[in-house]
């Protein structure tokens, strides 16, 4: 008789980690990290399959987001985010059968590496100007279809946001709702693509405990840490994200 769990250990060797990251990531702590759960969960199972396996963990991670975040949002910043997160999602589920992940995953690590590359070279003005809202709706839309194709729609908002210097708790709470809202959107085409199956929906299950560890752990940072160290911690994110991503994709 056949589990209808996934049994390897290798398995569990990568996937425990990967959840506490997107867990810590969820809260803002280190933003970024949590698009490398794909790809290492990937070491031992097809990238479809780890992102259906994390959909439930991401719901149970974004709404513990919401909760503790609940007074410090942008509402202004979701409104113009939202559609244009969503709009990401319709095109990756359109394009989903047709493009390789690894592709995906390498134009969103080069992309990454790239904005740092910029944000080291030719730092900000205090006195600059924010972000274009044309560029905000680029990125944003490319941040919900790389949500879509592999879970990794950090890398491209957070680089929309981060010139707009939020406080860390804003940061956070912003995308919290954000996130919650595209997450919530795959759910329906995931189940139309046959990724939601029994196997990877009980093998979800089995991970489910470490999400409200995840999310703690980096709640109690968040809250802990000032705005300058906040910042280099999703730099750190972003750069290790971004050279996993690129060497998965030319791998």
């Amino acid at each position: 008789m056949t589990l209808p769990i996934i049994t390897d250990p290798f398995f569990y060797a990568v996937a425990v980690p990967a959840v506490l990251l997107l867990g810590v990531s969820k809260s803002g702590f280190g933003a970024g990290f949590g698009s490398l759960a794909v790809p290492m969960m990937a070491l031992a199972i097809t990238v479809p399959q780890a992102a259906a396996i994390l959909m439930p963990v991401l719901l149970v991670m974004d709404l513990l987001g919401m909760a503790a975040f609940r007074k410090d949002f942008d509402a202004a910043l979701l409104k113009f985010l939202l559609p244009f997160g969503v709009l990401g999602i319709v095109i990756g589920a359109l394009m989903f059968k047709v493009l390789n992940p690894h592709t995906v995953a390498a134009i969103v690590g080069a992309f990454t590496l790239l904005f740092l590359a910029q944000r080291l070279l030719f730092p900000p003005r205090p006195d600059s100007a924010p972000p274009p809202r044309w560029l905000g709706a680029v990125l944003t839309t490319t941040s919900g279809f790389t949500s879509f194709i592999a879970h990794a729609g950090g890398p491209p908002i957070t680089a929309y946001v981060i010139p707009m210097r939020l406080s860390p708790l804003k940061f956070t709470a912003t995308m919290a709702f954000f996130f919650f809202v595209v997450n919530l959107s795959k759910w329906i085409p995931y189940g139309l693509l046959g990724l939601l199956d029994w196997r990877n929906m009980a093998t979800s299950l089995v991970l489910l405990p470490l999400a409200p560890l995840g999310v703690w752990i980096g709640v109690r940072l968040a809250r802990r840490i000032g705005q300058v160290l906040f910042y280099r911690f999703l730099y750190i994110g972003m750069f290790l994200t971004g050279v996993k991503l690129l060497w998965d994709g030319l791998a």
